[in-house]
């Protein structure tokens, strides 16, 4: 299997893409995730999903990239929840000013962890969608799923459990 070209998981990603921009990744919360202890090649993979979208709109994802980034995601994800969610408003809590921009920021950081965790959600799911089309692509042989170790413990990163 060469390309993933299947619209549900076109239009998840797409939705990955804007959630992940305008509720984890927008301009009040940024400078928190910027102190986040992730290499530079998980930050570049978490890139490639969630802004150049467009980019593969029409020739289709190379599944095993969509792998890596879905298990770089998830490392953000892991990573977050126990680092930056627990002391987001103290972390960002001197910053900005008054008026609309500390009302949207507030509304920010009181959203935060229920956005990280929808963000997981879809995470997941593009996983299980993937998966599901890779093991029926893959007949005799193993899916390339079962063959990558980052994607060993994706769930318990995504999920939690």
């Amino acid at each position: 299997m060469d390309q993933v070209k299947d619209a549900y998981i076109m239009r998840l990603v797409e939705r990955i893409s804007e959630h992940y921009r305008a509720n984890i990744s927008n301009r009040f919360i940024r400078p928190a995730l910027l102190q986040l202890s992730i290499d530079k090649e998980t930050w570049d993979h978490i890139e490639a999903l969630t802004e150049k979208f467009e980019q593969y709109r029409y020739q289709g994802f190379h599944l095993d990239e969509l792998y890596r980034q879905i298990a770089a995601s998830a490392r953000f994800v892991y990573a977050t929840r126990f680092e930056i969610a627990p002391t987001l408003r103290h972390r960002l809590g001197g910053m900005g000013s008054g008026g609309p921009d500390k009302v949207l920021r507030d509304m920010a950081i009181n959203n935060f962890s229920f956005n990280l965790k929808l963000f997981a959600d879809m995470l997941h799911d593009l996983y299980v969608r993937l998966a599901e089309i890779d093991q029926a692509a893959s007949k005799d042989k193993t899916p390339l799923y079962q063959q990558m170790p980052e994607l060993a413990d994706i769930g318990t990163q995504l999920i939690g459990a």
